[in-house]
C-alpha cells in the first residue's frame, strides 16, 4: 500500500499520492487503498494532539520570556504548528465522506 502514499513530513502523516485515476484502479486495490488511508485518518487526532501539546509548551514559554526576539520566534512556531492542525482537520473531515461512500459501494 505505500506504493499508493507518500509521507508528509510537515503533517506528519503519509497522504494519498495516487498514479491513475481512481476508477482506473480495480475494486480490490481501491478497497485497499480505502483501508490504509483509514488507519491513517484514525491516527490523526492522536497527532493533533501530539501537536497541541507542543503548542501548550510554546505558549507556557512565550508567557515567561521578555525578550521580544524569541517571543516572536515563539509565536511563529506557534502559528506554523496551529496550521499544521488545521491541514490535519481538513484532511480528517475531507476524506471521512470520500472513504464512506466508496466503503459501501
Amino acid at each position: 500500500m505505500e506504493q499508493y502514499f507518500l509521507f508528509n513530513s510537515r503533517l506528519g502523516i503519509p497522504l494519498p499520492a495516487l498514479r491513475e485515476k481512481w476508477d482506473e484502479y480495480d475494486i480490490d486495490t481501491q478497497h485497499a487503498i480505502l483501508l490504509h488511508w483509514e488507519k491513517i485518518r484514525g491516527s490523526i487526532p492522536d497527532r493533533i494532539a501530539e501537536l497541541e501539546k507542543t503548542i501548550n509548551l510554546k505558549q507556557a514559554q512565550l508567557s515567561d520570556e521578555s525578550n521580544f526576539i524569541i517571543s516572536c520566534e515563539l509565536n511563529s512556531e506557534i502559528a506554523e504548528l496551529a496550521s499544521i492542525i488545521n491541514d490535519l482537520w481538513l484532511w480528517y473531515r475531507t476524506h471521512q465522506d470520500i472513504t464512506s461512500d466508496k466503503m459501501h459501494q
